[in-house]
């Protein structure tokens, strides 16, 4: 059984890294977007991070995967009452990280020191790894010009029409030696592409300096999996973002995004008759049910995408002889 490395963020990322931390445990190397971190009250937020940190410890709430279950809001309602602000709504139990964070980076800490320490002390068995740990922010451009996500996200509700992305600071930043140790990995099996918005979620991933031919050279597997099914998404602003940027809103418009760079794309039963076309874009597609409603669900996804990435492997070993 050999190592795994996914890269994630958002709810549907989460999901599928917990079938994976089911199958690979310790084994399991996530690698998180930090582009929509953001400052706030004074405190570091990472909002991929703890999403991802709280599915895999097993305590996400069921309705609200980026808050741990129970959430209660005294907090936030005392900081209404001094005249705060009403947005974002903080959480009781979701100001732990951030207040440790803030703490630990004014200390000198790195990012990834600072995940890792939450990972031991929630009992995640697998390695969660920010992208990086300078400063990445990811901006919206809009007609009015550009916003950071955070301000896109929660001052203007994802409203204005989006005209494209920068993502400040990535070309500066560099990739964390423990990213660059799980995919140097000599048993590494597969890089998996998580379901999540490809503009604001794992676009910054791939623009850290080096990533993407980190990623073409290793040889690997690499694969994706859609996070648009029958032209929606199942959360977020996906496909109105991809209107607005003049792509129809659909899974092969997404295996567009990561051409060029992935072996394989996981297509939603859904839209099974997009298979042909998205391997006329030169990758091999898996057709398989994608939304996970359940841990089994998940497992089973990951499952199947492990056993396409073995599918890949195979037919390269069969072309070289």
């Amino acid at each position: 059984m050999g190592s795994v490395v996914a890269l994630a963020a958002q709810v549907g990322g989460a999901k599928l890294a917990e079938g994976l931390q089911r199958l690979r445990g310790k084994n399991l190397s996530v690698v998180v977007n930090t582009g929509d971190d953001f400052e706030h009250l004074g405190l570091a937020f990472s909002p991929d991070i703890d999403t991802m940190l709280y599915t895999l410890a097993g305590m996400a709430s069921q309705k609200a995967g980026w808050q741990p279950e129970g959430e209660s809001y005294i907090v936030q309602s005392m900081l209404r009452k001094l005249g705060g602000p009403d947005r974002p709504a903080l959480g009781d139990r979701s100001l732990g990280a951030p207040l440790l964070r803030t703490e630990a980076l004014g200390e000198g800490h790195r990012l990834t020191e600072i995940t890792l320490d939450f990972c031991r002390r929630l009992g995640i068995a697998a390695r969660v790894l920010p992208m990086c740990d300078e400063r990445v922010r990811t901006h919206v451009l809009t007609d009015e010009g550009a916003v950071t996500f955070h301000d896109y996200f929660n001052q203007l509700g994802c409203e204005p029409p989006v005209r494209g992305f920068q993502y400040a600071g990535a070309d500066a930043a560099r990739i964390p030696d423990e990213v660059i140790d799980a995919l140097h990995a000599r048993d590494l099996e597969a890089v998996i592409i998580g379901p999540a918005n490809p503009y604001h979620a794992i676009r910054p991933i791939l623009e850290i300096d080096g990533m993407r031919d980190l990623l073409r050279k290793r040889g690997a597997p690499v694969v994706a999996v859609t996070p648009i099914i029958g032209g929606k998404a199942l959360m977020g602003s996906a496909a109105k973002m991809m209107r607005e940027l003049g792509r129809e809103p659909s899974a092969r418009a997404v295996a567009g995004e990561y051409r060029r760079l992935i072996d394989g794309f996981v297509l939603d039963r859904e839209d099974v008759g997009l298979a042909e076309g998205i391997r006329s874009l030169g990758m091999q597609v898996l057709v398989a049910p994608t939304i996970m409603r359940s841990s089994e669900d998940r497992v089973a996804l990951g499952e199947a995408i492990l056993g396409f990435a073995a599918r890949i492997r195979e037919a390269r070993a069969a072309a070289v002889e």
